[in-house]
Formats: structure tokens, C-alpha cells, sequence
């Protein structure tokens, strides 16, 4: 049996899309065939079924209703699959096949619709280039209309990996050639779906969108990054089937941002938690109490990516001091921000041509509140707060457009009902024909019934036969001579009249055409917000900045944050500062604040004291406050002054990599290599036992040369951490200033006081951490033995030596053997020259 002419179409567009599921339009529902039908009935958990596919005999089949469709493509894209919808192109009374074509293929990277995306989090597809000499690296955010293109050199300070750890991107497109180890590698280590497109679509010269980028004259300084921008542009029309040639294009100057590496950002916990990778207990989650989405995803963007622009800080700093000292103010503009729906989201839907009719809604509720946000901000002196003014623009042309819409619209266009009466005279007219021939009908099924005595006759409508009448078999006798029929069913007959036929034509007909209408004028009102996209964008924008100064306005009142002064000098000096989380989480009172003094004579900060002091908390309180300060924010102190930072970097903890085949020392000394390698001396470094996952020797002489580098070559402001008490030796006039955790001990009870005082420690007290901990007490009492012993050289102690080169232990012999009292002087002299012979073989 040959194949039907709709498997015959199904099977064409199936070809071309070999890689996704086909949603293929059959009437009111998304079908779904073969192996396609198999998958989704499995991952949706819908019913499997079957359908006579001619020479495939009976095939598989799924399905799901059209108008629930976008929830069903969001649990697939969510899996990792890629959807194709297929659409019907004729309308519904077209007689014979429909044409149909993909309108739109749905990955993760290029998702729209609000099922598929977090308010508060940008949704990215980043496009990545790897090249001789680095790499290219363009990122989009569709459902936002932003983009962003930039190199990475590959001996750079600042990986792909880092990048994209910051991006966390949903999908990443990446060359189909000489590219699969590195498509390996972000499988592995990020949550993306991984496309990978043919190297000639890594062409900036090609693609019917790439003039966006040809348009740039400060392209020039990033050609990678124009290629990677150029393959991502081409993958976005081919997935769209629409060019959207309004993105607000960044070229990215990494000059001005604080960079953060990978680890820096996991340790620092800025947005995601090391516990679960949420938000909670995160910087983020203290300081965002934004009221847009808009302002939700910028706070992120500006904590992830402080500034390094003096100028850029102080303006964002004055914004926030005028915000924090008018809380009325405040209050009355946080009612009037929640008005604002996503315009960002919003505009980009409608230039694409995406938008709901419940979009625009929210489109023309924004922009009804805008005036009145402008009526509070008239008052504002701060200049950043004026340049936003100017930006916001209200629209009134648009507004008055959108006015048409009803209070709230269907979800869809095809449902009807669009708009106002009285927006235009043919809508009107053909609403009242409706209306009347509904009411007619509403009348004819009781007058037929006294006409014709028939008391069980019924009135009903079906989409193939319209409107008819049904009368039961036992009924037929007293039909009337002017019905004509139209239907034989098991226990009925269905009749038509020739005034039935009247009224079903011109209530069918202006439902049609009135369908048909509202559809034209939808279209026209999406096609005419999406022409003003750029000015929804910047006003969104505009209102996003303000959202986020009022938060931060917020978070300095509440927490009584102070002011930090910012210059391009190397101070970083904190009275009395707090982390910010930590102290969230204590009773109020009980966080004990700290004092932090660095500058360019004395920038190095060896930090010795016990486990449970409070080290890993101070240290990463000092690059959090240094952080908020040049996000903009004010900071928990008294007072901070803060000389400008160009990268944060962090060694904290102890983590492994076994995937990659990397010990937990292996992923210490790769993070030690990125510090010395990327460091500047205008950067803060925070590093946290060094050389604690190997020997005690190798640990103690890699952390002694690497404080050792790091004053003596490259002066970066550091807090180093360590328990190798050794270290403090260090400190000089012009070396590292010891500080320590300070402790009190009544007999055998100890209290840390989480203070940090000048001075260094001889103890780490880590057996009363361990009994803290729950230890057993004959451990305990053990373990107490054994130090004591050790500390006094006691012999009998049953402990293994720590490993020496054998040279070292034959001259550590020979010293033991020498009978001092009775050694001659000259005795003495042969014998210390043989010492060091052998001390000079056993090098």
C-alpha cells in the first residue's frame, strides 16, 4: 500500500529535521510519528497509539492539543530535545492536503515563551570559537534581545571555562570539526545542550543577518569573536524561520570589569550556593529585593561582573545614598516598578512576532504606570537617576494603540474577542450579525418544536455538517416536507431548513470574517510594538537600573551598610567590617566585625589561628565587601576604603575533580597556577591553606614559596591563611604582617572570640575541634597523649616519621653518633668537613 499523502508530507519535513521532534499539525492537536511518537509518549507520559501510515503499515502515534502545545515543548526542551512545530499554512476549510512548515525550531538556547524561562535569570545561547590563538566567544540572550562578542586569549587570565561557568548558558554551539574534546569537556562540566554547527557557519562573511556585525567598526579588535557572533547569528534565523535585526550588540572591554575565575565565584558564593547551587545563602539572595524581572536579572549581572570605572562606581554609589536617605521615596516607587511587566522579554516577543494578546496586555499596563514613575523621579538629583529619566519613554502613541485590547484578553488569537467594542465599525457590525443570529437560534429549537409537535427535536452545530436538526427515528412521521436532510445516524436523522441555511451562513460567515478581522489587527498591533523595541528595551533597561539602585537603597538601610570610598590606589582598609550572609544567619548582635588594614608598603597579610575561628569567614568577608563596593553597593562596616581591584581571586577549600582525573591537590595547585599566572598587584588574592593536601614538608614549602612570590613579584593585596605555623618567620619590615585569630583559655575550656588581632599562633587547636565535633572521648584522651608526646620528643611514641630523602637521614645518623665530650678541636673540625661533604653529595 502506497504511503498516504499526509505520511508522504509528515516524511518530507521529517527529513530536513532529522534531529528533533516533529510537532506536526493535524487540526486541533500536534501529532507525532515513528520514533518521534515513541520518545515523547514516553518522556510526557501521554498515550501511545497508532495510525495506517500505507507501506509502513500501522505506524506509532502521540499527540497533544495545539493550545496546551507550549507546555508540552517545555518539559521536551527542558529534557534536552530539540522541537520542531509544523504548522498548518491554509486555513481550516481549505479541501484537500494542507500545506504545512516548520515555523520555528525550539532548543534550549532559543526558547521565548515565560514556561521556558526564569524573570530573574537570563536565558543564553553562547556560540564558541576555538583558534590558534584563543578563542571567540559570542552570547545572546533571545528572549531579551541582547548580545554580547569578545575574545579570550588562551594564555589569558580569564578561560572559556570561567566564561561560561558566569553564563551558565543553556546551549552552546560549537564547530562540527576538530572541536570534540572541548564538546566533551562542556557536557561534562555544564548543564547545556551542546549543538554543533558546520565550521563554514563560523564565517562572519556569510549569513543574510551578519551585516548587524559588519555595521561595527570596534569588531576589528575581536575577529574570533565576530566569527563565533556570525555563527550564532546564522543558527538563530535558521532556528527563528525570523530575522530580528534589533539586538543591542556589546563588544566586550574586559578592562573594565573585575574579572573572577571559576573557583573565585564558586567560593565566594555571589549567586549560587556551594550547598545546592540555589540562591539561598548567597550574596544574591541579601541584597536582591528587586521588584521586575528586569531588575532581578541586572542585580545578578552587576554582582558577577562588578566595575573597575571609578566614575561608573561613584555614579551608581550617589544614586543609591539619594535612594537610601528618602524611604518614602522609595516605597512609592517600588508600588509603581511592580506595575512593570518584562518589557525586555515583551519587546522581544513582539519583534519577532511571538506576542500573545495577553503580552501586549502587560505591554499596555507597563507603559500606562510609566508616567507616573516619571512624576516621582522629578525630584531626583543624583545624575545617574536623571540620565534614566531621559531614557524612559512612555510611548503615548503605542499606548493608545493598545488601548483597542480588551481588559484581558484570551491566550490566544484564534479564540477571539480581542478587542473593544467600538475600536472599529466592521468589528461592531459583524459582532451584532453574530449576535443576532444567535439569538435567532436561541428561539428556533422552541418554535420548531411547537411547529412540528415534535418535543424531543434539538438544535445542534458540528464543524463538518454546521448547524442542524436532529429528530429521533420515531419522530420522522411528522417531519415537516420543507426539511432537507443532511445526516442519517444509528437512532436519528439530522435536517436542514432553507432559513436555518440563511442564518448558519451569516452567523458562520461573520464569525469567519470576524475571526479573520481581529487576527489582521492583532497582527498589525504586535508588528507595531515590535517596530518600537528599541525604545521598550532602553526604557525597560532604564527602569531595570532603577529597580536595582532602589534594592540596594534597601539592603544599605536595613543592614546599615555604610558608604565605601573607592580610587585607583592600593588601600583596602575595612573598620568593623561583616560578611554580609554570615550575619544574616546569627542572632542579631552576635557577628563579631572585624578590622582590615592593607596598602602598597604593606599588602601582604599572613593570618594564622585555629579551625572554628572565624578565618575562612574573614577572609571571605574582605572579598565580598571589596565586591559590593564595586558593583555599586554600600557595605557591612563602619567605614571602607577601597583602593580599586582589577581580579578577585580565591584558593579556599578542598574540592576534587576525579571526573577529569584531578586529586584535590591537583585542583589546589591548578588554582595556585591561575593566581600566580593572572595576578596583578592591583588584584586581591585570598588563599586558604595552601599545601594542606600533600606531605607536611612538601605542603610547608610550597605554601613558604608561593607567599614568597606573591610579595616579592607581584604585590597583589593578599590574606593568606595557614596553619603552618613555620610561615609567620616570614614577617619583616618589609615582608608579610602576621595577624591571628584571637583565643581565650580558662584550663582546659577554650572560646575563640572570632577577633582578628596583630600577632601569630603556636597552636591550631584542633583536637578541641574535634571534640566539638563529637569525637569519642578515648579518641580524644588518645590524641591528647600523642601531642603531648610529640611536643616534648618523647620517645615511644608509635607514630610514623614523616618521610626524608635518604641523604638527609645519613647526615641526620652521623650528627647522632658524634661523642661531643670527648671530640678533640681538631677532631671537631675533620668531622664537621666530612658533614658537609656529605651534605653536598646528598644534594
Amino acid at each position: 500500500m502506497a504511503l498516504t499523502p499526509m505520511m508522504q508530507q509528515y516524511k518530507e519535513i521529517k527529513k530536513e529535521y532529522g534531529d528533533a521532534i516533529l510537532f506536526f499539525r493535524l487540526g486541533d492537536f500536534y501529532e507525532m510519528f515513528f520514533e518521534d511518537a515513541l520518545t515523547a509518549s514516553r518522556e510526557l507520559e501521554i498515550t501511545l497509539t497508532g495510525r495506517e501510515g500505507g507501506e509502513d503499515g500501522r505506524v506509532p502515534m502521540c499527540g497533544v492539543p495545539y493550545h496546551a502545545a507550549d507546555n508540552y515543548i517545555a518539559r521536551l526542551v527542558g529534557k534536552g530535545y530539540r522541537v520542531a512545530v509544523c504548522d498548518q499554512l491554509d486555513p481550516p476549510s481549505n479541501r484537500g492536503l494542507v500545506r504545512r512548515a516548520v515555523v520555528r525550531l525550539v532548543t534550549r538556547g532559543t526558547v521565548l515563551e515565560d514556561q521556558f524561562l526564569e524573570p530573574g535569570e537570563n536565558n543564553f545561547l553562547a556560540a564558541l570559537l576555538p583558534a590558534g590563538g584563543g578563542w571567540g566567544l559570542a552570547c545572546a540572550d533571545v528572549s531579551t534581545g541582547e548580545m554580547t562578542i569578545g575574545e579570550l586569549p588562551r594564555d589569558g587570565n580569564l578561560g572559556y571555562a570561567d566564561e561560561l561557568a558566569r553564563l551558565k548558558p543553556a546551549e552552546v554551539l560549537l564547530p562540527a570539526e576538530g572541536a570534540d574534546q572541548l564538546a566533551a569537556e562542556i557536557a561534562g562540566q555544564f548543564d547545556a545542550l551542546v549543538t554543533r554547527l558546520p565550521l563554514s557557519a563560523f564565517n562572519a562573511e556569510r549569513g543574510p543577518m551578519l551585516p548587524l556585525l559588519r555595521d561595527r567598526e570596534d569588531l576589528a579588535a575581536v575577529p574570533l569573536g565576530t566569527r563565533a557572533g556570525g555563527a550564532l547569528l546564522t543558527y538563530l534565523g535558521n532556528t527563528l524561520k525570523k530575522e530580528y535585526a534589533r539586538w543591542r550588540l556589546t563588544v566586550r572591554g574586559r578592562e573594565e570589569i573585575l574579572l573572577l575565575d571559576r573557583a573565585s565565584r564558586r567560593n565566594l558564593e555571589i549567586t549560587r550556593s556551594l550547598r545546592d547551587g540555589g540562591r539561598e545563602g548567597t550574596l544574591l539572595a541579601v541584597l536582591d529585593d528587586t521588584v521586575t524581572a528586569m531588575g532581578g536579572r541586572l542585580i545578578r549581572a552587576w554582582l558577577e561582573e562588578p566595575s573597575t570605572v571609578v566614575a561608573t562606581i561613584n555614579e551608581r554609589l550617589d544614586a543609591v545614598e539619594e535612594l537610601k536617605e528618602a524611604s518614602g521615596w522609595r516605597r512609592d516607587l517600588a508600588v509603581v516598578l511592580r506595575q512593570v511587566r518584562d518589557l525586555e522579554r515583551l519587546a522581544a516577543r513582539a519583534a519577532l512576532g511571538q506576542a500573545t494578546p495577553r503580552d501586549l496586555a502587560g505591554l499596555r499596563a507597563s507603559l500606562r504606570a510609566l508616567p507616573q514613575l516619571l512624576v516621582l523621579l522629578a525630584p531626583a538629583r543624583s545624575a545617574l537617576v536623571r540620565k534614566l529619566v531621559d531614557e524612559i519613554d512612555p510611548l503615548p502613541d503605542l499606548l493608545e494603540r493598545l488601548a483597542a485590547l480588551v481588559d484581558e484578553p484570551p491566550a490566544g488569537v484564534r479564540e477571539g474577542g480581542l478587542f473593544r467594542d467600538g475600536c472599529h465599525p466592521e468589528i461592531d457590525r459583524l459582532r451584532q450579525a453574530a449576535r443576532e443570529g444567535r439569538g435567532w437560534l436561541a428561539g428556533l429549537e422552541a418554535g420548531e418544536r411547537e411547529r412540528t409537535g415534535i418535543r424531543s427535536l434539538k438544535v445542534g452545530y458540528n464543524r463538518v455538517f454546521g448547524y442542524y436538526l436532529e429528530v429521533t427515528k420515531s419522530n420522522l412521521d411528522l417531519v415537516p416536507d420543507d426539511y432537507q436532510r443532511r445526516q442519517t445516524l444509528a437512532g436519528a436523522e439530522r435536517f436542514v431548513t432553507p432559513r436555518l441555511k440563511e442564518y448558519e451562513d451569516m452567523i458562520l460567515g461573520a464569525q469567519d470574517r470576524l475571526a479573520e478581522l481581529e487576527e489582521e489587527m492583532f497582527t498589525a498591533l504586535r508588528t507595531a510594538a515590535g517596530a518600537r523595541s528599541e525604545e521598550l528595551c532602553r526604557t525597560g533597561r532604564a527602569v531595570a537600573v532603577l529597580d536595582v539602585l532602589a534594592s540596594l537603597a534597601s539592603a544599605a538601610v536595613r543592614y546599615k551598610y555604610c558608604r565605601p570610598s573607592l580610587d585607583g590606589g592600593g588601600r583596602l582598609h575595612i573598620v568593623a567590617g561583616r560578611h554580609p550572609v554570615v550575619e544574616r544567619v546569627l542572632p542579631p548582635g552576635r557577628f563579631v566585625p572585624n578590622d582590615t588594614a592593607m596598602d602598597g608598603q604593606r599588602p601582604f597579610v599572613l593570618l594564622t589561628g585555629p579551625n572554628m575561628a572565624g578565618k575562612s569567614t574573614y577572609l571571605r568577608q574582605v572579598a565580598l565587601i571589596t565586591l559590593m563596593a564595586q558593583a555599586g553597593s554600600f557595605v557591612p562596616a563602619e567605614y571602607a576604603d577601597i583602593g580599586i581591584v582589577d581580579r578577585i581571586f580565591t584558593r579556599i577549600g578542598a574540592s576534587d575533580d576525579l571526573a577529569s582525573g584531578r586529586s584535590t591537590f591537583m585542583v589546589e595547585m591548578d588554582e595556585c597556577r591561575a593566581i600566580v599566572r593572572g595576578a596583578t598587584e592591583h588584584s586581591l588574592l585570598i588563599l586558604d591553606e595552601v599545601g594542606r593536601g600533600t606531605s607536611t614538608y612538601d605542603g610547608i614549602s610550597i605554601a613558604w614559596a608561593l607567599a614568597e612570590h606573591i610579595y616579592g613579584r607581584i604585590g597583589a593585596r593578599t590574606l593568606f591563611s595557614t596553619h603552618y605555623h613555620e610561615l609567620t618567620e616570614l614577617a619583616g619590615a618589609s615582608g608579610p604582617v602576621n595577624y591571628t585569630m584571637a583565643v581565650q583559655e580558662q584550663g582546659e575550656e577554650v572560646v575563640f572570640l572570632h577577633r582578628v588581632v596583630p600577632g601569630k599562633a603556636d597552636r591550631s587547636y584542633g583536637i578541641f575541634v574535634a571534640g566539638l565535633a563529637g569525637l569519642p572521648k578515648d579518641i580524644i584522651t588518645r590524641a591528647r597523649e600523642l601531642l603531648a608526646r610529640l611536643e616534648s620528643r618523647t620517645p615511644g611514641v608509635q607514630a610514623a616519621p614523616a618521610a626524608r630523602p635518604p641523604g638527609e637521614e645519613k647526615l641526620l645518623r652521623s650528627l647522632r653518633e658524634l661523642d661531643l665530650p670527648n671530640l678533640t678541636p681538631l677532631a671537631a673540625l675533620n668531622r664537621l668537613n666530612q658533614l658537609k661533604e656529605l651534605l653536598e653529595s646528598a644534594d
